[in-house]
């Protein structure tokens, strides 16, 4: 592990690869970390100089306490902060939350990111919309609304973060989690105020989730103008999911100018865990023909 100050604040990361191949940034989610990327990295790496930092509030980076620094506009200045220190535009890889993060970007810092390959996460536009429609995307989120409680970092962390796991897994495929990389997780959740940490950034969003068939009218609309991504972009999909549903993503080719979605069978939303070699000849491939 690498650490630079950001503002002042530690920022770790780990790489793998020498730095003067082509750069690929790689953004965890909730609840992983860095070493979430170790597989996929590994079939990258020969071709390929990856990065991939501990993001606010996980594994060995700075984790403040208080909600508001968990702000979209933060996290985004973290990574973009990590780039500038590089010295050199990425083309950049986000899951989960990670994507979040990695949209932001794309879109606020444009001249930071050449390529912009998202794996199971959503762009915020077509995700809010079916947040608020009380459908099926909606059903399958309401467990935001149990992690945005007061007290649910204690809950998940009890029995060596027993609760936590069965959550990781609700419905989905866990069997890449041997004990010994279970054991690597706990280790980078650490304790219950490095989980509440975590499960800030919920706390911090300002999505709005509506009840199951009781939809909300939206209290303002976004401006698609100014969240288009312009560079080359490829969704990966594992079609498995049921944390997030392909409703996130309908209407996402409206929000870019060159945009590639795959599918992957047999994969949930842990797709980088349980197919690394097919979507490493999936974005090698991609990565050889975009045009920036």
């Amino acid at each position: 592990m690498q650490k630079i100050l950001i503002n002042g604040r530690p920022l770790a990361y780990r790489t793998w690869g020498e730095p003067n191949n082509p750069l690929l940034l790689f953004l965890h989610g909730f609840p992983e970390y860095s070493g979430a990327w170790s597989d996929l990295a590994a079939q990258l790496k020969d071709h390929y100089f990856c990065v991939a930092p501990d993001q606010r509030g996980y594994g060995e980076s700075w984790r403040p306490s208080d909600v508001s620094d968990y702000l979209t506009s933060k996290l985004v200045a973290d990574i973009a902060g990590l780039i500038e220190h590089i010295g050199r535009p990425f083309a950049v890889v986000g899951h989960d939350w990670g994507a979040s993060v990695a949209y932001a970007l794309a879109i606020t810092r444009p001249d930071l990111v050449d390529r912009l390959i998202i794996m199971n996460g959503v762009h915020p536009i077509p995700f809010q919309r079916e947040l608020l429609k009380g459908g099926d995307q909606t059903k399958s989120s309401q467990y935001i609304h149990f992690l945005r409680a007061e007290g649910s970092e204690g809950v998940l962390a009890k029995n060596n973060f027993a609760k936590l796991i069965d959550l990781f897994s609700a419905k989905m495929d866990l069997s890449w989690m041997t004990p010994e990389v279970r054991d690597d997780y706990v280790a980078a959740w650490r304790d219950e105020a490095g989980l509440g940490a975590m499960i800030n950034w919920y706390r911090a969003s300002p999505l709005i989730v509506a009840k199951p068939d009781e939809p909300i009218l939206p209290k303002r609309e976004f401006d698609p103008s100014k969240l288009r991504i312009t560079m080359p972009h490829l969704l990966i999909w594992g079609v498995n999911d049921t944390a997030l549903l392909p409703v996130s993503y309908e209407g996402l080719e409206d929000l870019c100018e060159d945009l590639t979605v795959t599918k992957i069978e047999g994969a949930d939303h842990w797709l980088h865990h349980q197919k690394p070699a097919e979507i490493a000849d999936i974005m090698r491939d991609w990565l050889a023909t975009a045009i920036g």
